[in-house]
């Protein structure tokens, strides 16, 4: 069965970090360009991050810019956002998904996207 599946989510208080999951079965990840996007509620969904197929380049929205790291495990099959200094604003319900194309040269967009996973909700909050 080919599916995306999150992980990592969870409620968490502001300045702290999570390590969100996108592991992927029935087929290679490392073959697709990866994006990371978010939606908060009454929001619509957006880009927070790339990650190419190929040098595996990276981009970030300038709100996550130093605070978040994407990377890959190809042994795992799974893409990782690793979030640190967490802030109230980044909660929202993050979603990984394979995208159309090779790099990652600005923000991905839901209309480049191919497959999404289920989404984990990431809570800041004191």
């Amino acid at each position: 069965q080919v599916q995306l599946v999150e992980s990592g989510g969870g409620l968490v208080q502001p300045g702290g970090s999570l390590r969100l999951s996108c592991a992927a079965s029935g087929f290679t990840l490392s073959n697709y360009r990866v994006g990371w996007f978010r939606q908060a509620p009454g929001k619509e969904r957006e880009g927070v991050s790339c990650i190419s197929s190929v040098s595996n380049s990276t981009y970030y929205a300038d709100s996550v810019k130093g605070r978040f790291t994407i990377s890959r495990d190809n042994a795992k099959n799974t893409v990782y956002l690793q979030m640190n200094s967490l802030k109230h604003e980044d909660t929202a319900v993050y979603y990984c998904a394979t995208l159309v194309g090779v790099w990652c040269t600005s923000l991905p967009r839901t209309e480049s996207v191919r497959s999404w996973g289920q989404g984990t909700q990431v809570t800041v909050s004191s």
